[in-house]
């Protein structure tokens, strides 16, 4: 995509060569001549030699149109050429800015259609001529394809080419969208897409960010939707165009495909799948978890799984050891539940992503709780969750000191922790204060016996 312009509808002021196919109101209206047996006037031939296999729309009269054309004398003779200024006509039809057959003979013209028209004097430049370059009663030959049509009345047209089954949510002004697309001119000529680009378009709806048209486009579409988009030039890059890509006045075609969408204050979105019989004590802050999961973009792209490790993840809730999405969609959990957690990114990777994750991606997780034990007792210094090491005190003693310093920060240490091991409080632990809670309340039941 592209920075959105200034819309706008009106004319182009045309090249003076142009002014071939211009009329001047006297020309074409009582110049013109009887045939020569004094019957009637002859009419506009038209011979449509390519006719498009889909036609969705016909010219009509004060269309603005879009086309291509060579215009010839009878022996074949080149007048004037669109190609050989490299520059369309773009003009209204109907409305008297034309030859007079010019205005019939593209009258029903189909984008992409291709017509010969012969147009005989009194419909075209009359008795008169035009400044020597068009004589007096010359039947003129045009060669025309049609490449735009649209009218002021027109608005964004939408068509939508597939829509999952299930819809979460629908995009909504002021929504973050990810999405990818192809853009074409009328006639199929592409001129942008995302596809080519590695990554999605990223960007706020209703916003600003995008062309109007495109911002009415996407309202109401779905994660999974695809969708056909015709934009009017007017609620595109109008008058101006866009650099060598988009000519002026063009209407633009999207073909877009809707990645995923979340709101600034989205929360995480919980749904139970499954939940045992029986649940009586559920997770909550401090918890030693182990886990199951499938993390997946809401394509159903999968980016990560548990399962391929053939061990479950294990987290405390609470300690900042994952996403907070992933933190939050936990807590409450009972052994043996199942839930599907939609984390929207600003309680996930955000917008710099992570290995398999692109950035500002909404993520998709199916969780299954394996276990739960109660978190850290206050005052202790961690929890065992598997048979402790033999030697505890040397495995902590990193440096061999016979000590273990307490951390440079004491605020981050779980309330008074460091003070519950160090017995004598003489700012260490050595070997002899370090227990284990399991040691102390054997030694306690000792004592009391």
């Amino acid at each position: 995509m592209f920075p959105a312009g200034p819309p706008s509808h009106s004319l182009l002021r045309l090249p003076l060569l142009q002014l071939l196919l211009l009329v001047v109101q006297a020309v074409g209206r009582g110049l013109g001549r009887a045939s020569p047996a004094g019957g009637p006037l002859e009419d506009v031939v038209i011979e449509r030699y390519h006719i498009p296999r889909a036609c969705p729309r016909e010219v009509q009269m004060g269309d603005f149109v879009r086309y291509h054309y060579n215009g010839t004398f009878e022996d074949g003779k080149k007048f004037d050429s669109s190609y050989d200024r490299n520059t369309l006509v773009a003009i209204v039809v109907g409305v008297g800015r034309l030859i007079t057959g010019m205005d019939r003979g593209l009258m029903g013209m189909c984008v992409n259609e291709r017509r010969r028209l012969i147009v005989p004097p009194h419909l075209g430049y009359g008795s008169i001529g035009l400044a020597g370059l068009i004589p007096p009663d010359a039947t003129l030959y045009f060669d025309v394809v049609l490449l735009d049509v649209w009218n002021k009345e027109d608005t964004v047209q939408v068509s939508t080419l597939l829509r999952p089954p299930h819809c979460p949510r629908m995009v909504q002004d002021g929504d973050f969208v990810r999405y990818h697309y192809n853009g074409t001119l009328l006639d199929g000529t592409s001129f942008d897409t995302s596809y080519s680009k590695g990554g999605t378009y990223d960007t706020y709806v209703g916003s600003g960010w995008l062309i109007k048209g495109m911002d009415q486009g996407l309202l109401g579409m779905c994660p999974g939707e695809r969708r056909k988009i015709i934009i009017p030039p007017f609620l595109a890059y109008g008058e101006k165009g866009y650099g060598t890509v988009i000519p002026p006045q063009a209407s633009l075609v999207f073909h877009v495909l809707l990645i995923d969408v979340h709101n600034p204050k989205d929360a995480v979105q919980l749904e139970t799948l499954e939940l045992p019989p029986g649940c009586v004590r559920r997770a909550g802050a401090g918890d030693f978890m182990r886990y199951h999961y499938n993390g997946s973009l809401m394509d159903g792209t999968l980016f990560d799984s548990r399962h391929d490790y053939g061990a479950p993840q294990e987290a405390t809730l609470g300690a900042n050891k994952v996403i907070e999405g992933l933190d939050t969609g936990l807590q409450g959990m009972c052994v043996g539940e199942r839930r599907q957690l939609i984390v929207p990114p600003h309680l996930a990777h955000g917008e710099s992503g992570a290995r398999g994750v692109p950035g500002s991606a909404v993520l998709l997780f199916e969780v299954e709780l394996v276990s739960r034990e109660d978190g850290l007792p206050t005052g202790y210094l961690f929890v065992w969750h598997k048979d402790p090491p033999a030697n505890l005190f040397e495995d902590m003693d990193l440096n061999k000191d016979g000590e273990v310093p307490p951390e440079e920060d004491p605020e981050k240490t779980i309330g008074d922790m460091f003070q519950n091991q160090d017995r004598n409080q003489d700012g260490k632990i050595t070997v002899d204060e370090l227990k284990l809670k399991s040691d102390e309340d054997e030694e306690r039941v000792h004592e009391e016996l």
